[in-house]
């Protein structure tokens, strides 16, 4: 029974993402078709959004971390040893 629920958990995770799409940016204000902008009118769309900084201070974390628990191991197995 337990790997039924299990399963089905992470059936339903596992499907969120096709579910959560985000929504198309508002066509610009005089567009005759959407996407196309009217001439002289309308706005530029916007550009993608950067993640750089997040990644980078995602990784740095991660390798606080890593190295934190590392260096914790390392000075259990030195007093146990000894």
């Amino acid at each position: 029974m337990k790997k039924i629920k299990l399963f089905f958990i992470l059936l339903v995770i596992s499907a969120m993402p096709m579910l959560s799409f985000a929504q198309e940016p508002p066509h610009p204000p005089g567009s005759g078709s959407p996407g196309a902008p009217a001439p002289g009118g309308g706005q530029t769309p916007v550009g993608s959004a950067p993640i750089g900084g997040g990644m980078e201070l995602l990784l740095a974390l991660s390798l606080v971390y890593g190295g934190k628990k590392v260096y914790y191991a390392k000075m259990t197995q030195e007093s146990v040893s000894e």
